[in-house]
C-alpha cells in the first residue's frame, strides 16, 4: 500500500516551475498553487498582467491533489438551513455558483486542452438511515421546486441499479454533478497558467509580507518579490504559513484532516456488484462517507475518519483502518480487496460551513470551502482575478460576513469535541 495520494501517483508533475531564486516585480503575487490560485492566475496571465505564483510544496500538493475527486453541485447544507441562514436570494446564487463553477471546469479543460477524464456522472446523497428519508427527501423536493429540476428522487428499490449494497433506504440524484482526475486537472491548470506568462516556484513558502511604496513584498526562503496585489489561495493549510502573513485567516478557518483510501482496480464483475451507476456518492451521516470509481476503476472511499487536523502517514494509517471498516459495512464483497493508496489533507472549514471570498488584510482571498472546494474553487479564482482588475459582480460570496472565531488562533483545540458532538448526532438520528 502507498501512503500517498492516487490524483499525485497517476498523474504528471508539473514540469515548469522556475529554478532560480524568487525576485522580481509583478502586479499580482498568489500565494498557493492549488484549484483556486491557479485558475486566478491563468485569467490575470491571458489579460496580459505579470503573474507569480508562491507554492510551499509543489502544485496541487494540498486539498486540490487530496481530495475525493468529486465535483457536487449543490450547497452541503440542507438547502433550507442555508435559505434560513442566508437568506433565500443568496441561497439561491450560491446554488447557482456551484452549478456554474461545474460549467466552468468543463470549459476550461476544453479551452486550456486537459486530459483529466472529466465526466457528468451525477451525484447519489444516499439515506444511510430510515429516520433520515424524510429530512432527505424534504430537501429534494425544495430543491426541485425552487432551484433545480435536475434532480430525481430514488426509493429503495430503484438504488439496486445504483449501487450494490443494503445500508441505503433512498437517495437524491443530482443530476449536474461530475467528476475528474483531480491530479491530471491541478496539473493541466498550472501548465496553462505557465504557458500564459505566470511564473511558479515551488518549494517557496511565504514567510513574511511588508508593505513597500508601490504594493507588498513577500519573502520566502528562496528570496523576494514584490507584486501590486497579493491573492492568497491557501484553504485549508493557511495554519501552515508561519509567522503574520496569513494571521487574519487563520483565525477563521479550521482546518480538518479528510483521509481516503483506493482500492485496487476493481474487476467488471465487482464494479456490476459494487458501483453499477457509476455515480459520486455521499452518505447522510454527520460523520459520513463519500466514494466514486477512479478513471481505472478503483473504488475511492473517503470520510472524517478522526477528527484530526494532523495529515501524516501515521495519522493516515489510522484513518485508513476506520475507512476500511466503513467501506466493508457498506460493501462487505470487498472484504477482502486489497487497499493500494491510502492518504489525507486538510479541509479548510469555517464555522458556518460556507466559503468566503474578498478582501481583506490588504489581500484578496477565496477559501473556506469546507471539503466542497474541488467544485467551487475553479470559479472563485476567476472572481479573485476579476477582483485584483478591479472588476466587480463575478464574486457569488461578496459581502459575506466572516467574523473570527472565538479562541481560535489556528490550532483547533476543539476538534475532539466537534467529533464527539457529531458522533452523538449520528447515534441519535
Amino acid at each position: 500500500m502507498k501512503y500517498m495520494s492516487y490524483w499525485h501517483d497517476s498523474a504528471t508533475p508539473f514540469a515548469d516551475a522556475r529554478q532560480g531564486p524568487v525576485e522580481g516585480n509583478y502586479d499580482v503575487a498568489v500565494i498557493g498553487a492549488g484549484f483556486t490560485g491557479l485558475n486566478a492566475a491563468r485569467k490575470l496571465a491571458r489579460e496580459g498582467l505579470r503573474v507569480a505564483i508562491l507554492e510551499a510544496r509543489h502544485v496541487g500538493a494540498g486539498g486540490s491533489g487530496r481530495n475525493g475527486g468529486h465535483l457536487n453541485n449543490g450547497i452541503a447544507h440542507g438547502y433550507a438551513e442555508a435559505k434560513a441562514h442566508l437568506g433565500t436570494e443568496r441561497a439561491h446564487a450560491l446554488y447557482r455558483a456551484y452549478d456554474r463553477s461545474i460549467d466552468m471546469i468543463e470549459q476550461v479543460i476544453a479551452e486550456e486542452g486537459i486530459d483529466c477524464d472529466f465526466r457528468r456522472s451525477g451525484k447519489l446523497k444516499l439515506a444511510s438511515k430510515p429516520s433520515h428519508l424524510n429530512g432527505l427527501r424534504a430537501n429534494f423536493e425544495l430543491i426541485h421546486r425552487e432551484v433545480d429540476q435536475d434532480t430525481r428522487w430514488l426509493d429503495r428499490n430503484e438504488l439496486r441499479e445504483e449501487i450494490g449494497s443494503d445500508a441505503f433506504h433512498g437517495a437524491m440524484l443530482y443530476g449536474k454533478s461530475a467528476m475528474m482526475h483531480m491530479g491530471r486537472y491541478v496539473v493541466g491548470l498550472a501548465d496553462a497558467a505557465h504557458r500564459h506568462g505566470t511564473h511558479i516556484w515551488e518549494g517557496a513558502p511565504v514567510t513574511g509580507r511588508e508593505a513597500v511604496a508601490d504594493g507588498w513584498e513577500l519573502h520566502t526562503p528562496k528570496g523576494s518579490l514584490r507584486a501590486e496585489r497579493v491573492i492568497a489561495a491557501t484553504d485549508g493549510y493557511s495554519g501552515e504559513v508561519p509567522g503574520a502573513p496569513l494571521r487574519y485567516f487563520r483565525r477563521r478557518i479550521v482546518s480538518v484532516g479528510s483521509f481516503i483510501i483506493a482500492t485496487r482496480p476493481l474487476s467488471d464483475d465487482e464494479i456490476a456488484a459494487t458501483l453499477p451507476g457509476n455515480r459520486t456518492c455521499v452518505t447522510s451521516m454527520n460523520i459520513g462517507n463519500y466514494f466514486r470509481l477512479s478513471p481505472d476503476n478503483r473504488l475511492i472511499f473517503g470520510g472524517r475518519a478522526r477528527f484530526s487536523a494532523v495529515s501524516n502517514q501515521q495519522s493516515d494509517a489510522k484513518s485508513g483502518e476506520i475507512l476500511r471498516s466503513a467501506m466493508t459495512r457498506i460493501f462487505p464483497q470487498l472484504a477482502q480487496t486489497e487497499i493500494d493508496y491510502c492518504w489525507g489533507g486538510l479541509v479548510g472549514m469555517t464555522k458556518d460551513r460556507f466559503p468566503r471570498a474578498g478582501e481583506a488584510d490588504s489581500m484578496i482571498y477565496g477559501m473556506g470551502y469546507s471539503g466542497h472546494g474541488a467544485q467551487m474553487s475553479t470559479l472563485i479564482g476567476q472572481a479573485l482575478a476579476d477582483m485584483a482588475m478591479g472588476r466587480k459582480g463575478t464574486n457569488p460570496l461578496d459581502g459575506l460576513d466572516w467574523p473570527a472565531i472565538p479562541a481560535h488562533s489556528g490550532k483547533p483545540w476543539f476538534l475532539p469535541l466537534v467529533g464527539l458532538w457529531f458522533g452523538l448526532k449520528d447515534r441519535l438520528s
